[in-house]
């Protein structure tokens, strides 16, 4: 990476570390209790964050796609959460490369029970190569919901990219699936936060 997008990262870290970590008591969505806790949303929907998230992301997206040799035609994961996340990298990318712009779409908990009856929204066709993201991994639950939806529409993952790995198991079991997974933070780099 550059000096430009070192930069960008360490402004993104300490955001999400001012804005994000929280310590106390909180339920996490696997009902699991812990005592760091980050609300990536609100550093996500921050329009500073959006763009850093996008600039950070769509870097170590195309770092990813050389190291690895593949292609991605879109970007997506799990309604909320990946939202963002996933529309700030894709903005990044046609920004720097409006020829071939990598595409956004998102994955509904559970199909439309009206309309087109789609569980995948956005643009995303059987077929494509995508990458999916994440806000924060703690299980991998959400992002392996999405990953079985994407498989089942026709998709095929490239690898899958993570705002923040909380170190706590989710890589792992997103990993023996046998998909890369890739975060751009972990816990640990961001656990020496002000309590």
């Amino acid at each position: 990476m550059d000096v430009t997008t070192l930069s960008a990262k360490e402004e993104l870290r300490s955001l999400l570390k001012k804005k994000s970590v929280c310590h106390g008591e909180f339920t996490l969505a696997s009902g699991a209790k812990s005592d760091f806790y980050v609300d990536a949303r609100v550093t996500t929907f921050d329009p500073r964050g959006a763009r850093l998230i996008g600039q950070v992301g769509w870097e170590l997206v195309k770092e990813m796609m050389a190291g690895l040799g593949r292609k991605a035609r879109a970007i997506g994961g799990l309604t909320m959460g990946a939202d963002p996340v996933a529309l700030s990298i894709g903005i990044a990318a046609q920004e720097e490369d409006s020829s071939t712009p990598l595409q956004v779409f998102t994955v509904r908990k559970k199909a439309k029970d009206h309309g087109r009856l789609k569980r995948i929204e956005g643009n995303f066709s059987a077929g494509d190569s995508v990458v999916v993201v994440e806000d924060v991994i703690t299980t991998g639950g959400s992002t392996i919901q999405a990953i079985e939806a994407i498989e089942e529409a026709g998709g095929q993952i490239a690898f899958v990219v993570a705002l923040v790995d909380r170190e706590e198991g989710g890589r792992q079991n997103i990993e023996r699936l046998g998909h890369v997974v890739v975060p751009i933070f972990t816990r640990a780099d961001l656990a020496d936060a002000a309590r």
